[in-house]
C-alpha cells in the first residue's frame, strides 16, 4: 500500500512545475519562486512518504520472521516433549545426574 504521502506530495511537485513553468513563461517572479517552493515541498513530502514505506516494509519483515523463529520454537519444544514421554527413563537418568552433580558440589563446601 503506498503511503498517502508519497501520492500528494508527487501531485504538490507536479503542480509546482507546472506553476513554475507558467511563471517562467509569463515572466513572474512571484510565481516561478513560488512553484518552486511547491515542487521542492512536493519533493520533501514524496520522499517522507517513501521513508514510511521502506520502514513500514521493514517493519513486516522483521515480524514475519519473528512469527516463524516462534513457530519453530514451538515445534522444537513439543518434540523435545515427546522424547520425554517416549524415553521417561532417560528424563530420570538426566535428573539423576543432576541431583549427583550437585550433591557432590554441596558436600565439596
Amino acid at each position: 500500500m503506498v503511503d498517502t504521502d508519497r501520492i500528494t506530495g508527487a501531485a504538490r511537485e507536479l503542480g509546482g512545475k507546472v506553476q513554475s513553468a507558467v511563471g517562467d513563461l509569463a515572466g513572474s517572479d512571484r510565481d516561478s519562486i513560488e512553484g518552486r517552493l511547491h515542487e521542492a515541498r512536493g519533493a520533501a513530502e514524496n520522499l517522507y512518504g517513501q521513508t514510511k514505506d521502506a520502514v513500514r516494509h521493514a517493519a513486516d519483515a522483521v515480524s514475519q520472521q519473528a512469527e516463524e523463529v516462534y513457530d519453530h520454537g514451538r515445534e522444537y519444544a513439543w518434540e523435545g516433549h515427546q522424547k520425554s514421554v517416549e524415553w521417561p527413563h532417560a528424563s530420570l537418568v538426566v535428573a539423576g545426574l543432576v541431583g549427583l552433580g550437585l550433591g557432590l558440589l554441596i558436600s565439596k563446601l
